[in-house]
């Protein structure tokens, strides 16, 4: 069985190299759609797949760390770079353009961590990964497989190229959350959530 979650969050980028004249040589933004589809052959106690409250604990602090934030590609310009983060406190350096092709990318390879990670209280198992969507517009969209976020030939998503401002990390209710998803360590979440 496939569920689905469906978020939204507002980011702006630049597109270096790409073939769209203003999409590289202009800031821009985007009221961007993350759908996370998630899989299992097994229901837990309350019948679910995984429980849409558990979400919010892990899932959602990662994909709203992107909401009216500018994601930036490291290896632009560094006196552009520079500015960007002096002038925004909310900010996402990731080591890639911010196409997305690779925020799904990126946002599978997180999720797909958070969820092996977690500590499940319910009797949830076998829980997978099964894609991630982003929606960059609502003509366009980006989907993701375990084989695209894993290819090399694509980039490979280091973790530690990843990296959030403070003002960001001040929005988590776990201020290491991002740590222990760089770390392999463990995520236990109340059985009981809001």
């Amino acid at each position: 069985m496939i569920i689905r979650k469906l978020y939204s969050f507002e980011n702006a980028h630049i597109l270096r190299s790409c073939s769209s004249i203003r999409c590289k040589s202009a800031i821009h933004g985007h009221s961007y759609k993350c759908e996370v589809l998630l899989s299992s052959n097994f229901l837990d106690n309350g019948d679910m797949v995984y429980d849409f409250g558990l979400m919010k604990l892990g899932i959602k602090t990662i994909i709203d760390s992107f909401d009216h934030a500018i994601t930036i590609n490291k290896f632009d310009d560094k006196e552009f770079i520079n500015d960007l983060k002096k002038y925004s406190p909310r900010w996402v350096e990731i080591p890639f353009n911010p196409s997305a092709e690779q925020l799904s990318r990126i946002f599978f390879v997180l999720i797909d961590r958070i969820i092996n990670l977690s500590i499940f209280k319910n009797n949830e198992k076998e829980i997978t990964l099964n894609s991630i969507i982003v929606h960059e517009t609502s003509t366009g969209y980006a989907q993701c497989f375990r084989e695209d976020a894993f290819n090399k030939s694509m980039g490979e998503i280091n973790l530690f190229d990843i990296n959030f401002s403070n003002e960001i990390m001040k929005d988590w209710e776990d201020k290491e959350i991002f740590d222990k998803i760089r770390n392999n360590k463990f995520l236990e979440f109340p059985k009981d959530v809001r």
